[in-house]
């Protein structure tokens, strides 16, 4: 059975089963893709578990199985040192050396490339903070020139008329 059929079985979440096998360390078979597998045995386990906790046990009370399953056996083929996975590491170093000084390469240049564009950008701010400066000089000798050459006017600038009336205007007095 797998785990939400057990936890169905027993009217817990499967996330309890999941929890109470960990935390008790019991000794759960596992299938190739890494889900439990329980057996008749398994279950019987997982029920005596349940129906301490339900009888007021803490489940750091509880005492885990210690009996181990054996694990899976299969066979490993051993791994002999041969001339070509020699000839095969040399080479990977070889490349991870190359990589790592292409790397090194790239990123120098990239420095002395944005090195370049910051000096470019300091000469336009020098060039432009000069040109701002003589703005400011020919706006300050323009405000002194154009105090000097303005006549001086009464009242403000305004020039008072004599205002006629409406009936001297119609008839040309």
């Amino acid at each position: 059975m797998n785990t939400s059929e057990v936890a169905k079985l027993l009217g817990v979440s499967t996330s309890t089963i999941q929890r109470w096998v960990k935390q008790l360390d019991l000794p759960m078979e596992r299938n190739e893709r890494g889900h439990y597998h329980f057996t008749s045995k398994d279950i019987d386990i997982l029920k005596g578990i349940h129906e301490q906790l339900q009888s007021g046990t803490l489940i750091q009370e509880i005492a885990p199985v210690k009996e181990k399953k054996s694990s899976r056996k299969g066979t490993v083929k051993s791994v002999e040192k041969d001339e070509t996975i020699e000839k095969l590491m040399e080479k990977v170093s070889k490349l991870e050396i190359g990589l790592h000084a292409k790397a090194d390469s790239v990123a120098s240049y990239q420095l002395l490339q944005h090195r370049r564009e910051i000096e470019e950008l300091q000469q336009q701010i020098t060039g432009l903070t000069q040109k701002v400066e003589l703005l400011q000089t020919e706006i300050i000798e323009l405000k002194k020139s154009s105090h000097l050459e303005k006549p001086l006017v009464l009242d403000n600038g305004k020039v008072k008329r004599k205002k006629k009336n409406f009936v001297s205007s119609l008839f040309g007095f």
